[in-house]
């Protein structure tokens, strides 16, 4: 009976989860321009228009840009502080691990409201690379996060054994830690990479409609326009990150960023 129970609370569960995304699919497949569920007659044309029409596929392509260039900085960022905070040990070395999580511990609206006061007094609103260093800074934590894990597993003898055979720092990190942490990487690039690609407050307030992403975009849609070319692309980028995340289950050596023991 027991086992009856979990399996009809984990089918509900999965109803739940995937219900919401059943009825964005379906929306965008109406042959008329309504957004209704259960669709109205069947089309493709809307996942069409998603690649053919650029008020539609420029956001896409500046959202795909910025969440690129983000995930790099956060990781740039992640890598090294998360390495010498594992390496040294310093006394402060909490505070500054404190730093690094702090922007994604506070609400965005939070961290929006300060990257635009920021962008507004060095007069670069609207620019660019604002959301995409405000994207970089907020998402530094996913990076910081995976890359501690996996220091954290890293056999300190590995280490030792290579410092007293005489190998630089430098090089120690080159052929053991770097190796080592290389799923961690992968894994902490592609969060940032992924909830960069849906984040919305930061965008919204760092650039606004001079620089649209695709999350501004569809909010901008919903309020002045109904179109199920929202609901494809939407579906679409669902596909997009279904096959990131199993790229770093293949490549990424998900088990090991689980805490699996490489021995087993």
């Amino acid at each position: 009976m027991n086992r009856v129970l979990r399996a009809a609370l984990f089918a509900l569960v999965v109803a739940y989860l995937i219900a919401p995304l059943l009825v964005v699919a379906g929306v965008s497949l109406n042959e008329r321009q309504v957004l209704f569920f259960p669709p109205q007659g069947l089309s493709l044309r809307w996942y069409g228009a998603a690649f053919t029409d650029p008020s539609w596929y420029r956001p896409a392509i500046n959202s795909l840009l910025v969440a690129t260039f983000a995930a790099l900085i956060a990781v740039s960022i992640a890598l090294p502080l998360s390495y010498v905070v594992w390496r040294y040990r310093v006394r402060y070395a909490k505070a500054v691990m404190a730093m690094g999580l702090a922007p994604f511990a506070l609400p965005p609206v939070i961290t929006a409201l300060g990257a635009l006061a920021l962008w507004i007094v060095l007069q670069s609103y609207g620019r660019p690379y604002t959301v995409v260093l405000s994207h970089g800074a907020f998402l530094t934590t996913l990076p910081l996060a995976t890359l501690t894990v996996g220091l954290q597993n890293l056999n300190p003898q590995l280490v030792e054994a290579a410092r007293t055979m005489g190998a630089t720092g430098s090089a120690v990190f080159r052929t053991i830690v770097f190796p080592f942490v290389r799923p961690y990487l992968i894994a902490g690039f592609v969060f940032a990479f992924v909830l960069s690609l849906n984040e919305y407050i930061i965008a919204y307030m760092t650039v606004g409609f001079t620089f649209e992403t695709l999350p501004v975009k569809i909010f901008a849609s919903l309020r002045y326009g109904y179109s199920p070319v929202m609901a494809a692309i939407s579906v679409l980028f669902f596909a997009f990150a279904v096959v990131v995340f199993a790229a770093v289950g293949r490549l990424g050596d998900l088990p090991r960023l689980l805490g699996a023991d490489e021995t087993d």
